[in-house]
């Protein structure tokens, strides 16, 4: 099954994640299939950049989002 999740990068009690499509059987900082955009809750306000065009096209060809994920892509603007 392949899943929209968030892939965690940065330092020690500075993160930052990447949006990705990944099989989800992979580690969470595995190897991913595609990156969809960036989101760094760190700053203020947060930042959240997200290619829509390819979410609803993955999205549309049966990857599931994260429940993160989903709110995530909400507040982007994908309804």
């Amino acid at each position: 099954m392949v899943k929209i999740r968030l892939k965690r990068l940065g330092a020690k009690k500075a993160p930052f994640y990447r949006i990705v499509v990944a099989d989800s059987r992979t580690p969470r900082d595995g190897k991913s299939i595609a990156e969809l955009g960036i989101y760094d809750p760190t700053k203020n306000p947060s930042v959240l950049n997200v290619n829509l065009e390819e979410a609803k096209k993955w999205i549309s060809n049966g990857a599931q989002p994260t429940d993160t994920v989903r709110s995530l892509l909400k507040k982007a603007g994908l309804a």
